[in-house]
């Protein structure tokens, strides 16, 4: 029996056996005796208190702490002693139903994500030879070959070889839109093929997979306390041992003043539960865990409590400008050398095969456009920010930017006459050289992403103060994409290295809590250096999975203020669950103090309060940010 049935079963069992002693006490006074009742009550003891008490018993022993439920064991003895058996019993009834309400409420949260798990298919069709066979998915391997017909889920991630159809990859990336998959394009398992028969070449085994990953990071993040949490758990430690001194000093103080041995421990009693910090205690976890599994069924990974709660308090947005803002898919536009334009876009491409950065992708598409082979390099090595320096047959030879320019020792306006709209160009300027003379130059020009605009305008709404672009590009490039996303001049900071970056962002932290968007792979210093460092378009990338504290499955930056935006909502229901739980025990208390406060109403608002912050933190779960965006 699982320790969820058989918290089920046991308070099912107390349940019956309380309104069993109900009837024999109100509704059939004497019957048998009285022996009903009291049997009865022993079971409510036996079923409600006897695990309760189990529970606290292990955890003094284990972990050297007294928890809620020996609070309310001791209170529920107190009542029996002073012949108050019935109202204990009540006590033990509603904890034993409360806790299990509980903990069924915080599994949903925490099963959540898992969900996917159910969507994965048992059975692939693999190509064997000439023939299609069924297998298990479990025994496919990276390089098998899946053959994905019209309405079947993607059963492990890979690439695909053969067809072109449109992909449904809502349950990964929180995307409504069907993405056009053709030879080449990732698929992620647990997406839908909608249409077209596609082959697919399998990349990852099912345990590393990106719906794996996934809810192994979920996983941990559940399992990572946020400082809220942290407090909560050593405030509640503290405290339950200061409400156990608390009843003890009540009932000495009662008794001191006349009320006799039974008043005085019925009061005590009364304080005991009254005071009981169940609904402080659980008030941060509920939202969390709903919070963190949510968030992850819309495609946004939090590493954990503690980025959710920064992110909530996070001032401004640092973002890296290609492949974050914008679409990262770069062309070519312009292009300048001496001599033959051919042998000069097969050096560049030669150099350019050895980076895996957007601007030689579309380098090497352009020139793989024209029918042109690269030229081999050798002994190729990446200067971060600048390019690339390798070797070819004539000697050294570079790609980059005018820093590695400089750096090699060419000036442009004194090696090659340059045109001015070249040079001056509103797009990325890419040079190729030998030694300090300047072969040529060529210009790409990149886009804002589709969801940029609408995505930093639902971010200044949501009250963020400031949005600053970095960018690595020259200043002209970098002004031209922020003036169609409506980024200030001042907020622009153009040809930085990756340690300006990091400098910048150290500067904006200074003034607040700043989070840095990036690929999560080029901008991993400044993504750790920031308060909170955000990877977007990860899905399938284990670096950029592990590289920020927030990672953005789909390249969607509305995702990212969707983010922010449960954040703050976050914040706002552990607020309201602390004041009601701080409130509602303040009532209590002062109630058991000064007026004559019954066991019973005490015992109804402490467990009433404690399930109404469960619930009222699982209202994350509902939240817009798990539903397809259109």
């Amino acid at each position: 029996m699982t320790e969820d049935t058989s918290r089920l079963v046991l308070t099912w069992a107390t349940i019956a056996a309380m309104v069993l002693a109900a009837a024999g006490h109100w509704i059939f006074p004497g019957l048998g005796g009285g022996w009903v009742e009291t049997l009865a009550l022993l079971s409510v003891f036996l079923t409600g208190g006897v695990p309760a008490a189990y529970r606290a018993v292990g955890a003094l022993i284990e972990e050297r702490q007294l928890d809620i439920d020996l609070l309310m064991v001791v209170a529920a003895l107190a009542a029996a002693a002073v012949g108050a058996a019935l109202e204990g019993a009540v006590l033990l009834t509603l904890f034993s139903l409360s806790t299990t309400l509980e903990h069924r409420a915080m599994g949903r949260a925490r099963r959540a994500i898992e969900a996917l798990m159910e969507l994965r298919p048992d059975r692939a069709l693999k190509r064997q030879g000439g023939d299609t066979v069924e297998v298990a998915v479990e025994t496919l391997v990276p390089g098998d070959v899946v053959i994905l017909r019209p309405g079947a889920r993607v059963p492990v991630d890979g690439v695909i070889v053969a067809g072109e159809g449109a992909i449904d990859e809502s349950t990964i990336t929180g995307e409504s839109v069907p993405v056009h998959k053709a030879p080449g394009a990732q698929v992620f398992e647990a997406t839908v093929n909608l249409h077209g028969v596609l082959e697919i070449e399998v990349r990852r085994e099912l345990g590393e997979s990106t719906v794996a990953r996934m809810i192994a990071l979920v996983t941990e993040a559940q399992a990572a306390r946020s400082p809220s949490e942290r407090f909560s758990a050593w405030f509640g430690q503290r405290y339950t041992v200061a409400v156990l001194l608390a009843a003890v000093s009540a009932f000495a103080a009662f008794w001191a003043i006349g009320h006799g041995w039974n008043a005085a421990l019925y009061k005590a009693a009364t304080l005991l539960v009254a005071a009981s910090p169940c609904a402080i205690v659980i008030s941060v976890p509920a939202a969390i865990l709903s919070a963190l599994s949510v968030a992850a069924r819309g495609g946004v990974l939090f590493k954990g409590g503690a980025a959710l709660e920064t992110l909530a308090k996070v001032e401004t947005f640092a973002f890296d400008k290609t492949g974050t803002l914008t679409t990262g898919k770069q062309e070519i536009v312009d292009i300048h050398c001496e001599g033959d334009e051919a042998l000069f876009l097969a050096r560049l491409a030669g150099i350019e095969a050895q980076s895996e950065h957007p601007i030689a992708t579309a380098i090497r598409q352009h020139v793989a456009a024209r029918g042109i082979v690269p030229l081999p390099v050798r002994e190729a090595r990446a200067v971060p920010g600048e390019g690339m320096v390798a070797v070819d047959d004539e000697g050294v030879i570079w790609a980059g930017n005018a820093r590695l320019a400089q750096r090699m020792g060419a000036r442009a306006a004194e090696t090659l006459a340059l045109p001015a709209v070249l040079e001056n160009a509103p797009r990325t300027l890419v040079l190729l050289g030998r030694g300090a003379k300047i072969l040529g130059g060529v210009t790409c020009e990149d886009r804002p992403r589709d969801s940029t605009p609408a995505g930093l305008a639902a971010l200044r709404a949501g009250g963020v103060g400031q949005i600053a672009m970095l960018t690595g590009d020259r200043r002209a490039v970098a002004e031209r994409i922020g003036a169609e996303l409506g980024i200030g001049a001042d907020e622009i900071h153009a040809d930085l290295r990756p340690e300006d970056k990091v400098k910048i962002v150290a500067d904006l932290t200074a003034r607040g809590r700043v989070a840095f968007v990036g690929d999560g792979v080029n901008d991993a210093a400044a993504l750790a250096r920031a308060d909170v460092g955000i990877a977007m378009g990860v899905a399938g990338s284990e670096v950029a999975l592990q590289a920020a504290d927030v990672a953005l499955l789909a390249d969607d930056i509305s995702r990212l203020s969707e983010a922010h935006r449960l954040a703050g909502r976050t914040a706002r229901i552990i607020r309201q669950n602390l004041v009601f739980a701080m409130g509602a025990m303040a009532v209590l208390v002062l109630s058991g103090l000064f007026f004559e406060l019954p066991l019973p109403v005490a015992v109804i608002g402490h467990e009433g309060g404690t399930v109404l912050v469960v619930l009222n933190g699982l209202r994350l779960l509902a939240d817009p940010i798990r539903k397809a965006r259109g």
